[in-house]
C-alpha cells in the first residue's frame, strides 16, 4: 500500500507545513487506538449522507463494506498510520480514498474533526468504564472471599495507626470493598452524563448535512444528543471527571496497597504474600517485598497528575474548539490503561494472601483496646460517659504502671480506682464480647460482617448487568 498523505486542510496555505509544526502536531502513536472507535461513528455518519442523499444505496453498502474491511485490516495489523497522517481520521480517511477512490473523500461532509474527535473519545471512555467497573469487581471479589474466611477473626482496629478497638479482619476487609464498590458506581454515574452524542455538532454549528443526529446516536447506542453544538466539542468536563473517577479508584487501591505492605511487615506479621504475587531483592535473599502493593500506591500519583494536568489544560479556553484539547486522550487512555493493568494484580495478591489468625488474635487486645468496652459498661449502669471515661482512663494508668493488661487487674484493683467497677465488669474484657456488642448494622460483629457480605452480592450483579446491557459499539 503505498503512504501518500491526505491532510484533511490545506488548500489555502500557499506553503507547507514547517516539519516543526508537523511534528508537534501529530498525534501520539497511542491515539490511533482510536480508530475502530472513529470506524463506528463513520458508520453512523454515512447512514447520515444517505438520509442527506450525498450517498445512494449502492454507494453506502461499498463505504460500509470498505469500512469493515479496514477495521478488520487495522485489528490484524496489515494495515497502519503513515508517520505523515497527522491523526487518525487523517489516517482512515486516507486508507479509504486509496481503495474507493472519490467515494471516500464524500465521507467528510457535513461533519468536522472537532465532532469526530469528541465522539471517538466518548465511545472510548463509555466502553473502558465497562472495563474498569469490571476490573474493579474481580478486586472486590477478592476482597469478599477473604472478608468471607474471616468473618469473626479478632484483629486490632486503628486510629491514627495506633490501636483503638477490636474489629473482625473481614470488617476492616469490606471496609475497602465499599470504597471500591462506590468506586464502580462513580463511573456508572459517571455514564448517565457522558451518554450524549456529540455527532452533528460539525466544527461547532451544527451540521448543515447530518441533520438527524438522534439516529446516529441510538445507533452507537447513546441516550441522547448533546443539546448544543458548541458545548458538544468544547466541553471535556465529561472526561475530566472520568479522570477524577479512576483517581478516585487509584486512591483507594493505594491505600488498600499500603495497609498491605503493613500486614505484610515483620513488625505486623498479619499476612504472608504468595509467591506468585511478590517479589525478591538482588541483594538480600531473605527478602519477599510486596511490590505489587507499592506499585499500586505509586500508580495513584500518576493518576492524580492525569487528572490535574487535564484541569489545567482546560483551565480559561474559549469556545468552542481548541487544540488544548487533545491532552484529553493522553490523561484518559493513559488512566484506563493504568488500572486495568493495576486491579487484576491487586485482585491476585488479595485472592492469594494468607491470613496468620492467631497474630491477629494476640493483637487485638494489645494496647488497651478494651477500655472503651468498660467505659461503655459503665454508662451503660448510669455512669455520665465524661466520668466512665476518666474512670477508665486511671483504670489504664494503673495497668501500665503495674505492667499488665485490663483483664488482669484484681478485683481489688478495679474496686481502688472506682467502687463502680464490680467484678461483672469482666464480662466484656473479652474480645468476643467486644465484637459482638457492635451489633449494630454496620458494626463489626461476626453476624454484621455476614450481613455485608451476603448484601454484596446483589451489588455485584448489579455491576455486571450493568456492563451486559451496555449497547455501544465496544471494540
Amino acid at each position: 500500500m503505498t503512504s501518500t498523505t491526505t491532510k484533511l486542510w490545506g488548500g489555502r496555505f500557499r506553503e507547507a507545513s514547517d516539519p516543526a509544526l508537523a511534528k508537534l502536531s501529530r498525534s501520539e502513536p497511542g491515539y490511533f487506538d482510536m480508530a475502530p472507535y472513529d470506524l463506528a461513528g463513520s458508520r453512523a455518519h454515512a447512514r447520515e449522507l444517505l438520509r442527506a442523499g450525498i450517498l445512494d444505496e449502492a454507494e453506502l453498502t461499498t463505504v460500509l463494506t470498505g469500512m469493515d474491511q479496514l477495521d478488520t485490516d487495522y485489528r490484524a495489523g496489515t494495515v497502519a498510520p503513515s508517520p505523515d497522517d497527522e491523526d487518525v481520521h487523517t489516517f482512515l480517511e486516507r486508507v479509504l480514498t486509496q481503495r474507493l477512490g472519490p467515494l471516500g473523500g464524500k465521507l467528510r461532509a457535513g461533519r468536522s474533526r472537532n465532532d469526530q474527535a469528541a465522539n471517538d473519545l466518548r465511545l472510548y471512555l463509555r466502553d473502558q468504564s465497562r472495563a474498569v467497573v469490571l476490573a474493579a469487581v474481580g478486586l472486590i471479589e477478592a476482597l469478599l472471599a477473604q472478608a468471607a474466611e474471616h468473618t469473626d477473626t479478632p484483629a486490632p482496629g486503628f486510629t491514627h495507626l495506633q490501636p483503638a478497638q477490636p474489629i473482625t479482619f473481614g470488617h476492616q476487609l469490606l471496609a475497602h470493598a465499599h470504597a471500591l464498590d462506590r468506586d464502580a458506581d462513580r463511573f456508572r454515574d459517571w455514564d448517565r452524563r457522558a451518554a450524549q452524542s456529540p455527532l452533528g455538532a460539525a466544527a461547532l454549528a451544527g451540521s448543515a448535512v447530518a441533520r438527524r443526529p438522534e439516529l446516529a446516536a441510538e445507533e452507537l447506542g447513546y441516550d441522547r444528543v448533546c443539546r448544543n453544538s458548541i458545548d458538544a466539542v468544547a466541553s471535556r468536563d465529561h472526561v475530566a471527571e472520568f479522570a477524577f473517577a479512576a483517581s478516585m479508584l487509584a486512591v483507594d487501591i493505594s491505600r488498600l496497597a499500603e495497609e498491605v505492605c503493613l500486614w505484610a511487615s515483620r513488625q505486623f506479621r498479619w499476612v504472608a504474600l504468595d509467591d506468585r504475587f511478590a517479589t525478591g531483592s538482588s541483594i538480600m535473599p531473605q527478602k519477599k517485598n510486596p511490590d505489587i502493593a507499592e506499585l499500586a500506591r505509586g500508580k495513584a500519583g500518576r493518576l492524580l497528575g492525569n487528572l490535574t494536568g487535564l484541569m489545567g489544560a482546560l483551565k480559561g479556553l474559549p469556545l468552542a474548539y481548541n487544540r488544548d484539547l487533545a491532552e484529553d486522550k493522553r490523561a484518559a487512555m493513559d488512566s484506563v490503561d493504568t488500572l486495568l493493568t493495576v486491579l487484576p494484580a491487586m485482585a491476585g495478591l488479595m485472592r492469594t494472601l494468607t491470613v496468620n489468625t492467631a497474630e491477629m488474635r494476640a493483637q487485638a487486645t494489645a494496647g488497651f483496646t478494651l477500655a472503651t468496652e468498660m467505659a461503655d459498661w459503665l454508662a451503660l449502669r448510669g455512669v455520665p460517659f465524661q466520668d466512665a471515661h476518666e474512670i477508665t482512663g486511671s483504670v489504664v494508668r494503673r495497668c501500665e504502671d503495674l505492667g499488665i493488661d485490663l483483664p488482669d487487674l484484681s478485683d481489688d484493683d478495679l474496686a481502688a480506682v472506682d467502687p463502680r467497677l464490680t467484678p461483672e465488669v469482666r464480662s466484656v474484657l473479652t474480645v468476643e464480647a467486644a465484637l459482638a456488642a457492635r451489633s449494630g448494622r454496620g458494626g463489626t460483629s461476626p453476624a454484621r460482617v455476614a450481613e455485608q457480605i451476603d448484601e454484596f452480592t446483589e451489588r455485584i450483579v448489579a455491576h455486571r448487568d450493568w456492563v451486559a446491557a451496555y449497547a455501544g459499539p465496544r471494540v
